[in-house]
């Protein structure tokens, strides 16, 4: 036990850490799970209209804005002037009402465009399945979808309030409620799967993903605080134009090249390659995307820290926490990676069969694969350095964005077009190894101009 606890300190994890990266432990492990129920229970056709239900309903991108991540800094900078009392914020009645203003600003700002995702979602999902379905109307995705589209812009309007309460200092509390969040979707995922629910079985977690933030609100803490901040008379506002607009739509526009980095795979190769391919692709960036999850946790659980320090201009002991989260960080990332890498390798090497099910025609090919790690290992460099950077509530990397949201989009239409999944991965790999050298030039630059003005 005492060389576990030595181990743990080694590597970073204190409390925080530890709810969230045991979360996506099992987010990973329960993936793995997930994978197995779905070679069983689903065809490789379903499989690829699941995985592309989730790039579709990635749309929301452009309705967030990236404004969750904003609206931690911003509370974290407010909430570094004042003091917890119990459930109570104590501390000069400006910066009580600043932090109440911004509360109210989450819920106009989010429950006018969760309103209009609805609608989107709707449509845009109606259009591309009936466009590209090529099994005749076999799929059964109509009534999965519309509960999806409803599902999903229902938790667009949990999602900052978790985002405030992180702001707020409730790091672990959230990692908590993630951590039965993931639990029971993932039991309520195999048991719809074992049942037969098929594609609803996405949307049946989707609501599950509902219920469970509703009742966080109600039955914990969570919503008393949050009562308590919005009561607070507002004397005092965060302007949204002044101070938060100058940074937000450089972060949203970062967060839409995101979408044409990460999110047109699954589609492009639906429309081009059929379902079965786009499975794949889905099956994989799955996986991958629980590895970047769980190694991100490092970072994402120090966001109210950085920020709090920055305000406070403590910058030395800032860039030493950095960097030893960021060293922590990329060793875990890289293990993970050789492990999924070296697995599934094998199981497509010796045809390895899991229960009698061979999941290896579930995954992408070794090459295609390999061109999708290498960026998934240099992306743990770019992300951090981001938000070390956007703690300081500026957005220096939106150029960097954009260009690269708009060569991968090229890339991945063009090159999919002609050479499919080969074409897609390899143009993804040679863009983010081009764009880093920019990135990480970026980052030291500005910190050297943040830190050290004359």
């Amino acid at each position: 036990m005492a060389l576990l606890r030595r181990l743990g300190q080694k590597i970073g994890i204190d409390k925080s850490i530890a709810y969230a990266s045991t979360t996506r432990v099992i987010q990973a492990a329960g993936g793995i799970i997930t994978a197995l129920f779905i070679a069983r229970f689903l065809t490789g056709v379903e499989q690829g209209f699941y995985y592309t239900f989730s790039s579709i309903l990635a749309i929301q991108t452009f309705f967030e804005l990236g404004m969750n991540g904003i609206i931690t800094q911003y509370v974290a900078h407010e909430v570094s002037h004042l003091q917890w009392e119990g459930h109570h914020l104590q501390g000069e009645r400006m910066y009580r009402s600043r932090l109440s203003s911004l509360l109210h600003f989450c819920f106009r700002w989010y429950g006018a465009f969760a309103s209009v995702l609805f609608v989107v979602l709707m449509v845009v999902g109606f259009v591309f399945f009936q466009r590209y379905d090529r099994t005749g109307g076999t799929v059964a995705w109509r009534l999965p979808w519309t509960i999806l589209s409803v599902t999903t812009s229902i938790n667009l309007m949990l999602a900052p309030m978790f985002a405030f309460l992180e702001g707020l200092g409730k790091v672990k509390e959230v990692a908590k409620y993630r951590f039965y969040q993931i639990s029971l979707g993932l039991l309520i995922v195999w048991m719809s799967l074992g049942c037969g629910a098929k594609l609803m079985t996405a949307a049946i977690n989707s609501l599950t993903w509902v219920v469970v933030g509703v009742l966080a609100f109600t039955v914990s803490s969570f919503g008393r605080i949050l009562h308590k901040v919005f009561r607070e008379k507002v004397v005092e506002k965060v302007s949204y134009i002044k101070e938060i607009f100058p940074f937000q739509w450089k972060i949203a526009l970062s967060w839409i090249s995101g979408y044409f980095i990460f999110q047109l795979f699954n589609p492009v190769l639906f429309a081009t390659d059929g379902a079965v391919v786009a499975g794949q692709m889905g099956m994989t960036l799955a996986a991958l995307t629980g590895i970047q999850a769980l190694s991100y946790s490092w970072t994402s659980t120090k966001v109210p820290t950085y920020s709090g320090m920055i305000a406070m201009k403590r910058y030395s002991e800032l860039d030493q926490l950095f960097g030893r989260t960021l060293r922590q960080s990329v060793f875990i990332n890289a293990c993970c990676l050789a492990l999924f890498f070296a697995v599934v390798f094998s199981i497509r090497q010796f045809h390895i069969t899991v229960f009698d099910l061979y999941l290896g025609d579930r995954f992408l090919p070794a090459l295609p694969l390999l061109l999708m790690m290498i960026p998934e290992f240099i992306n743990q460099y770019i992300s951090a350095w981001g938000t070390y950077l956007r703690c300081h509530k500026q957005e220096p990397y939106l150029i960097n964005s954009v260009v690269t949201g708009i060569l991968c989009c090229l890339s991945t239409v063009g090159l999919g077009h002609l050479f499919g999944v080969m074409g897609i991965t390899t143009g993804y790999c040679l863009i983010t190894v081009a764009i880093t050298p920019w990135a990480y030039h970026i980052y030291t630059t500005k910190k050297r101009q943040w830190h050290n003005p004359h």
